[in-house]
């Protein structure tokens, strides 16, 4: 499970601390920028560990589905199609967003999701006996829905953090010149 820990010196236990979005308009348009980099960024993270949570159960249930329809091709013989299922059409309404970032912790969001579940090899998921492949998957399913519901929280925090800087632009207190001229290093126009 994800866990914030308040006063925490991760990515995440800043972005979701309550402060991190009060009084945006004190803060300067670069500030607010930076935190919504740091909050995509996090968001960027939490999709990456959430599809490979889904790729992890759409594997045990393919599994599973072998063997309550006595399939005889393998889990490895499909995985292609097995991973591809879930990829093809639109995601939920709402849920999906397009990720301009890599993930910063692709690494450790694999070792996270491979430790879940240490005793059961997934690379052999024929020879597990069904009460693992059910432990596995149930295992799979409690940690992706706690990491979209963190990844729901911090999408309310880039969408707050994207709309204090809409409305600099909409008052006139931001410009997209003063942008431009700063992304350039031309100070005379900052």
């Amino acid at each position: 499970m994800i866990e914030v820990r308040p006063g925490g010196r991760r990515r995440i236990d800043r972005v979701l601390a309550p402060d991190y979005v009060q009084k945006l308009d004190q803060l300067d348009l670069a500030e607010v920028r930076s935190r919504r980099d740091d909050a995509a960024q996090e968001e960027t993270d939490l999709s990456y560990l959430r599809r490979l949570l889904h790729g992890r159960i759409d594997i045990v249930k393919a599994e599973q589905k072998r063997r309550s329809e006595g399939g005889s091709s393998s889990v490895v013989e499909r995985l292609v199609e097995i991973l591809a299922d879930n990829v093809v059409g639109p995601a939920p309404s709402g849920s999906g967003r397009h990720q301009a970032l890599e993930p910063s912790r692709a690494e450790a969001h694999r070792r996270h999701v491979e430790a879940l579940v240490s005793d059961a090899d997934l690379s052999d998921v024929a020879s597990l006996p069904d009460e693992r492949l059910d432990l596995a998957l149930r295992t799979y399913a409690a940690e992706e829905e706690s990491v979209s519901l963190r990844r729901r929280e911090v999408q309310k925090v880039v969408d707050a953090l994207n709309d204090e800087i809409g409305a600099r632009y909409r008052a006139g207190s931001a410009s997209v010149d003063t942008l431009l001229a700063a992304e350039r290093g031309d100070d005379d126009k900052a």
